[in-house]
Formats: C-alpha cells, structure tokens, sequence
C-alpha cells in the first residue's frame, strides 16, 4: 500500500518560551524523529497547515530547521495563523497557484492529491473564495483518477460551538463544486481542530488528525466565543492507500504506557499471562 503521513497544527514559536505550557519546537522534533524512524517508507508528509503560531520569521525558520530532519520530501499548506509572505520568504518549496495562493496538485501511484489554501484575509475562520473555487473546479475536471482533498478549515460544523465559529465559511460555495465531482473526490482530510474526527459530509468521508502542541477539548456545549483547550498528548495520522481502501492510523508518537503483547496466537496460556502483568509505576484508572 502507498504510505504518506498526515501532520497538522504544528504551531511552533521562536525563542525558547513555551506554548501553553508546552514546547512546540520539541515536540515537532520528536514526530520527526519518529518519522524518520518508523516510517521511513513513507512516499512523504502533507503538513495541513498552522505550521506557526504567530506567523512570524523567527518561528518559521524554527520550524524549517526541524521539518528538515525529514527523510522524505514534505508539502505546506496554509493555516489561519500563517503568514503567506512570511512563510514565502522562510521556505524554498511553496507551489503557488494560477491566483498566487498556496494550492497544487501532488500526482501518486494512487491518484492525485489536492492541497488547498481555505485562510481568510482576516481573521481565524475559513474562506474559500472565487477565484479558488475557480482553480480547484478546473483542477478536479481535469483528473483522470480520482483523489484526495486537503483543507485546513472544514465547511462543515463539527458540533464544538467555538470551532464551528471559526470554519471555512463558505462551505455553501463549495458544496455545489465538489457535488459536481463527486467521482474525483475519495476523502477528504482537514486539520485546524487539534482533534482525532472522522465521519461523513453530504456522502463525502473525511477525517480530522490531532495537533501537536495542543488539542481542543470535547467541549459540545461550550461558548461559542472560548476555544478550550488541553495538552492531550500529540499524534500525527499514518496513512495507507490502494485502489480500495484509505485506512487512517493515529500515532501517539510520544505515548509511555506500558507496552505488552495481548494474546499469543501461536500457544501458551493467555489467561495467566493477561492476569499475571504488572506494571509498577503504572497509574490506572480505577
């Protein structure tokens, strides 16, 4: 099966000063490493934007130092708390379309993959104007398999107030173009909600993958005006496509629970086994 990884929300700043509480810098170095060591087989990295926090010099070339421990090639996308003309000036791989914005057309073993620019003027909510409708219209009329779609911003409501508040906008414009190629669209793949989702949207399926410096909580009857958040621990998705099937794995790369095998296939007494493990410096639950 052809293997890329999906990572988002990376929101690395500059300097050594934390991120509410946590440090995105090294947290970005570890999914490399673990990248790098686990999956090197991977065809490359679709990094679905917020790759800094406050979109400035310093903390893109932070980020750019440590995207480059990555043994394969890697493509951005922007988020609402990205920079474009900062980010132009950190990075020597951003492929502009016809309008100037930050969208291209990756060509796989399985089809095309289609990454989007959906950041508003202003603003932390989603926009997907005219002209980028325009491009991706053109764009999906001219495949000949079908693909996959990138977007930071979803257009659709996820059921978190404040998140819903601050999504692509203009989902009602979108609808009728993607309705319109519904046979060139196989999943669709989003970050900006720091969270694992996945379902289905007018008959398109799409999922959503975990930050990695921090995540917004379950919050289904929260304030619309007050994103909540936490520092569950980061992820980023191990992707595996073929002509079938699009299987999504989330890896909780810096996960330190204790690891144990379930059940021997082969022999052995598995109840004993099961009921006989400890694990002294474990905390559980009950």
């Amino acid at each position: 099966m052809f293997k890329f990884i999906h990572l988002t929300d990376t929101h690395v700043i500059g300097g050594d000063d934390l991120l509410f509480g946590a440090n995105p810098r090294r947290r970005l170095e570890l999914a490399v490493e673990s990248i790098a060591t686990e999956h090197a087989d991977a065809a490359f990295v679709v990094i679905t934007g917020d790759l800094t926090h406050w979109g400035d010099q310093t903390a893109y070339n932070a980020f750019y130092d440590r995207i480059n421990g990555l043994p394969m090639p890697y493509y951005l996308m922007m988020g609402n708390h990205d920079d474009m003309g900062v980010m132009n000036q950190a990075f020597n791989k951003m492929e502009f379309d016809e309008y100037g914005y930050l969208q291209q057309k990756l060509e796989t073993p399985v089809g095309p993959f289609i990454l989007t620019d959906t950041k508003a003027p202003k603003g932390h909510h989603g926009e997907y104007c005219e002209k980028r409708l325009d491009w991706l219209n053109k764009t999906l009329s001219s495949l000949k398999l079908p693909g996959l779609l990138f977007m930071h911003h979803p257009p659709f409501d996820v059921g978190i107030a404040s998140l819903d508040r601050i999504r692509n906008r203009d989902g009602e414009k979108l609808l009728p173009v993607l309705e319109r190629h519904r046979d060139k669209i196989r999943h669709m793949l989003f970050g900006h909600v720091h969270r694992v989702i996945s379902g289905n949207w007018h008959g398109f399926s799409f999922s959503f993958m975990r930050g990695l410096n921090h995540q917004c909580r379950l919050d289904l009857d929260g304030d619309d005006r007050i994103i909540r958040g936490d520092l569950t621990e980061p992820a980023y998705g191990v992707v595996l496509v073929d002509d079938q099937q699009i299987i999504s794995h989330v890896h909780n790369f810096t996960n330190t629970s204790p690891k144990f095998d379930l059940h021997d296939l082969v022999g052995g007494d598995s109840r004993a086994h099961a009921l006989n493990m400890r694990h002294d410096d474990w905390q559980d639950i009950d």
